[in-house]
């Protein structure tokens, strides 16, 4: 029969045990074989993906002891399901989010955008926040009819205007107007993309950069050739709003402009500057 032999190391020579830690979003780890740094934003069946500070994605194995933790090795394993109560506290936009809030009754303020998509990424993304604060978002045609919409509309003290401008460059003609239309009511914001679709972050479209166009070439279409997407954009748009999941995936240009305009508009104490 074989004799047992008791371990006789002492407790203070054993290895201790490498804590196992939940890959819950947001957690900053380094995976210390590549130096790669970053927060976890999803956690699948056998990988973990993290985020830099540049945008960068990067999927991980989940093996033990393969990342460090404020400079400490940990076992990442993947975050126990939260029950129905415990459901995301935050919502897409990175807000507190407020459970089982009813949407507020519409104010008379609005916010304008250029175009459908524009629309459609601010309500993914922001849509939970416009509703408990009560704001509409209506989309235009282009800008070059913004002074007569915003002369109808009548921007005033309870009713404050916020105006979502593609492309918003000193020197272009949709800075000329934005500037025609800004007021003590009326704040015109924007970001330096061509098209919202550019203020998607690469990464999060598993692509390596936006393709430069041509000037005088439509933008969309061109981009579509450059990197083998169908030529029907309407659906292309589709399939990049699928991947867009939270603020983490749009870059800070357009997230600080749409968080200034939801400032504005709910919350009269905030002023317009006198210049975009």
């Amino acid at each position: 029969m074989r004799q047992y032999s008791p371990d006789l190391t002492p407790p203070w020579k054993k290895p201790k045990p490498v804590p196992q830690v939940p890959a819950e979003p947001g957690l900053v780890v380094e995976e210390p074989g590549t130096g790669f740094c970053g927060a976890v934003i999803r956690c699948e069946a056998g990988t973990v993906t993290l985020e830099d500070r540049f945008g960068k994605h990067r999927v991980f194995p989940l093996e033990p002891a393969a990342f460090l933790l404020e400079g400490k090795p940990v076992t990442l394993v993947r975050p126990a399901a939260p029950s129905p109560s415990l459901r995301p506290s935050r919502t897409a936009s990175g807000s507190l989010a407020v459970p089982g809030a009813r949407a507020r009754v519409a104010r008379a303020g609005r916010i304008y955008v250029e175009g459908r998509h524009d629309a459609e990424l601010v309500e993914k993304v922001w849509g939970d926040d416009l509703r408990v604060e009560g704001v509409v978002v209506e989309y235009l045609e282009g800008i070059d009819d913004l002074p007569a919409i915003v002369t109808e509309f009548a921007p005033g003290p309870d009713a404050r205007l916020g105006i979502l401008v593609d492309h918003l460059i000193p020197g272009t003609k949709e800075f000329r107007i934005a500037q025609s239309v800004t007021s003590e009511h009326a704040l015109v914001v924007g970001h330096p993309y061509i098209d919202v679709w550019e203020a998607v972050k690469p990464a999060s479209l598993g692509i390596k950069a936006w393709p430069r166009i041509p000037h005088g070439e439509d933008w969309k279409t061109g981009v579509c050739r450059e990197l083998g997407w169908p030529t029907n954009t309407g659906a292309v748009w589709q399939a990049i709003l699928a991947r867009v999941n939270s603020y983490r995936d749009l870059e800070p240009e357009l997230l600080g402009s749409v968080e200034r305009l939801i400032d504005f508009v709910t919350d009269a104490s905030i002023s317009s500057p006198s210049g975009v």
